[in-house]
């Protein structure tokens, strides 16, 4: 049976493939209604003319695919509230400009070390209804409560765009909110809020009252913090309030989709509640009542658990597979993944590019397609013994379905994932059974104390087995360059190579050698493109950091306390496989292929008699006079660090901009980067 013969995965893909084209190239509203129509009646009339024929024509099959790849752009635009006249940014005449705004509040965010931040609904703007959402962060402020989803409140503010990284190879935070469709910010503290009475609640504002009512009843039984943020990460889906160091110990141990509330949790909650109402089954139209509340419960989670994208896609799944198992009607199981994918990015596009959503796909891919394959090489006939296989086999499949991805994001590999998940998974049904009933019992006042000291017991030697492991460090492998060409040609190989096991037939054969040497012209185009030389001044708030690439080796100048840890020179490193790093001192000259930079300090001092620099860099704010300095050297370029003074980088980019000599500021355009060859 071929895996693309389902009309509902090929349909799924293109719904994909507009998903991405739209996200890549900017296609108007109007356009997209008026292509999408156009072939939708064309399918439809192409449709009446061969339903009378068994097989249908290949053009039939074209036009079905680019309707469906149309219906994807589609989908995308009508989601942007930005494609839309009420949406606030088309009021913003300048960016200094300050508006009234009533906000509401949509989701809290973990909070960074400076502010509280959350994500906003613009209802109004200067007594305008509008539409839109916008990132607020407030001050911290300890005599202030954060907060709450629904609440409402003025302030007179204006909104700041979000930065694009200054950096290279810096996590795009800016086209990460874009695909949330997050346009603008704002910075404020409390004193700017004023609050306002909220006189309607939404389905979020309704689950985190939930969520907070279940917690106060939680912490009246002395649940710990630690162990309460567990306890909101595995069944409430919270992971906000999760100490730093716990999360670290969980990621490095190859356990951090046990804090993830995904198909694992969904999976084991769908067998308890089944069997709590297996009783329903005896009644008349006892199996439809029975299905309709498994349905019912799991999408009641799902809210509760904040409809993250791994939450959604879980509880969608498995209800599609909660209704074929309970009427008799298995389905397989690729065509219920694709029409869970399929719903999904209809209701929500941007689902496609979120990691959490993109992981529980690739696990759930892997453990259906290769863990059948390593079972079938032994079944242990001791039950216990077949037990604890059948859990590494499924840790397994899923870690070789992920770590293309997980290599891609995350650049690291836990060498011990296979002990964490033999240890916890186990006993990750009891976790939740026994959680959820310590929930209800909490909620109901009739939780004993010893039950809840057992638990808190429970979810401690959880966290204490995981940071064991997690201090195994040299069984994590770190900073691993794994570039999106490499996640294709990757998942290339896993894929053909699970189709000849399955089928060992000799043009699987190819499809698996044609993958390998896809992945070997990968590695050669990576090598070539690796020798590149590159001179980068970075920008780095009050300091100067200057890069010298030449090859895989890396030369560091600097005035840094220390460049361990720095996240600058980290990114960039991974970015573009540096294996050698050293570190030197900041110089006056230096010689980019064949022209010169010349690196002007706070003490001013320059000498230009014996050579003509083309480039000058200015750093530490320098007490110069530019246009004495431009008439004798006659510079192509300008640059200034972020080690500057504002001030001055301002009277700086005046004169030159009056001279019409290019000016580049690092605080606005990020690092310069100067690229060559050999």
């Amino acid at each position: 049976m071929k895996l693309l013969d389902f009309a509902i995965i090929k349909l799924t893909f293109c719904l994909v493939f507009g998903i991405i084209w739209a996200s890549a190239f900017s296609i108007s509203l109007n356009w997209s209604l008026c292509i999408t129509g156009f072939f939708i009646i064309l399918t439809f009339a192409f449709w009446v003319l061969a339903k009378k024929q068994l097989v249908k024509p290949f053009w039939f099959g074209i036009i079905s695919f680019s309707t469906f790849i149309s219906i994807g752009i589609l989908t995308v635009n009508l989601h942007n509230q930005k494609n839309f006249e009420d949406h606030y940014s088309h009021k913003i005449s300048s960016k200094s400009e300050s508006h009234v705004l009533l906000l509401k509040v949509r989701e809290v965010l973990k909070s960074s070390a400076f502010h509280d931040k959350y994500v906003v609904n613009v209802i109004k703007m200067n007594n305008n209804e509008v539409s839109g959402k916008i990132l607020l962060n407030i001050a911290k402020d300890s005599s202030k409560n954060q907060l709450t989803i629904d609440e409402e409140f003025l302030i007179k503010t204006n909104l700041a765009e979000i930065n694009t990284p200054l950096n290279p190879n810096q996590f795009n935070y800016k086209n990460y909110l874009e695909k949330k469709y997050i346009f603008h910010q704002i910075y404020t503290d409390h004193s700017e809020l004023f609050k306002l009475k909220s006189n309607s609640s939404t389905i979020f504002g309704s689950a985190n009252h939930i969520r907070t009512t279940i917690n106060e009843k939680l912490k009246k039984y002395d649940f710990k913090g630690d162990e309460l943020a567990i306890i909101n990460a595995l069944l409430l889906g919270q992971r906000q309030d999760i100490d730093r160091d716990i999360y670290e110990n969980y990621t490095n141990a190859g356990a951090i989709h046990i804090l993830a509330v995904s198909g694992l949790h969904v999976g084991i909650i769908l067998l308890l509640i089944s069997f709590a109402l297996k009783p329903i089954e005896q009644i008349k139209h006892g199996v439809f009542i029975k299905t309709l509340l498994i349905v019912l419960f799991l999408w009641c989670f799902a809210v509760v658990a904040g409809l993250s994208a791994s939450v959604t896609r879980a509880v969608s799944m498995f209800s599609i597979l909660a209704i074929g198992l309970q009427m008799k009607r298995p389905a397989n199981i690729y065509n219920s993944i694709a029409i869970s994918v399929f719903f999904l990015l209809l209701v929500k596009p941007m689902f496609l590019f979120d990691v959490g959503f993109q992981l529980s796909y690739a696990a759930v891919l892997g453990i259906v397609s290769i863990y059948p394959l390593i079972y079938k090489l032994w079944k242990p006939k001791h039950f216990i013994l077949d037990k604890f296989w059948q859990i590494f086999i499924v840790s397994l499949a899923a870690q070789i379905g992920v770590i293309p991805l997980s290599l891609f994001y995350f650049h690291q590999f836990p060498g011990l994932f296979w002990l964490s998940n033999l240890v916890i998974i186990p006993f990750l049904g009891l976790i939740l059974g026994l959680g959820l009933i310590i929930i209800l019992m909490a909620l109901l006042g009739v939780l004993p104390s010893f039950l809840a000291r057992i638990y808190e017991s429970i979810i401690r030697a959880m966290n204490l087995f995981i940071e064991w492991v997690s201090v195994h460090e040299e069984f994590l492998i770190k900073d691993i360059s794994f570039g999106i060409i490499f996640v294709i040609t990757t998942y290339l190989i896993i894929a053909s190579t699970v189709r000849y096991i399955k089928n060992k037939s000799f043009h699987n054969l190819i499809y698996a050698f044609v993958a390998i040497l896809f992945f070997q012209a990968t590695l050669i185009y990576k090598n070539i493109e690796n020798q590149q030389i590159a001179f980068i001044v970075f920008h780095k708030s009050r300091k100067s950091l200057i890069g010298e690439k030449t090859g895989t080796k890396f030369i560091v100048h600097h005035n840094l306390d220390s460049i361990e840890n720095n996240f600058i020179l980290k990114n960039y490193c991974i970015g573009n496989h540096i294996k050698e790093i050293k570190e030197d001192t900041l110089k006056n000259i230096y010689q980019i292929a064949d022209k010169k930079l010349l690196v002007i300090d706070s003490l001013g001092i320059y000498n230009v008699k014996s050579f003509k620099p083309s480039y000058v860099l200015l750093r530490d704010s320098p007490k110069i006079n530019l246009n004495r300095l431009i008439d004798s050297i006659n510079p192509e370029l300008v640059i200034a660090d972020g080690s500057n003074y504002i001030s001055y980088i301002e009277r700086w980019e005046e004169t030159c901009n009056k001279r019409k000599l290019p000016f580049y500021q690092t605080g606005k355009k990020g690092a310069y980067i100067f690229n060559f060859s050999y």
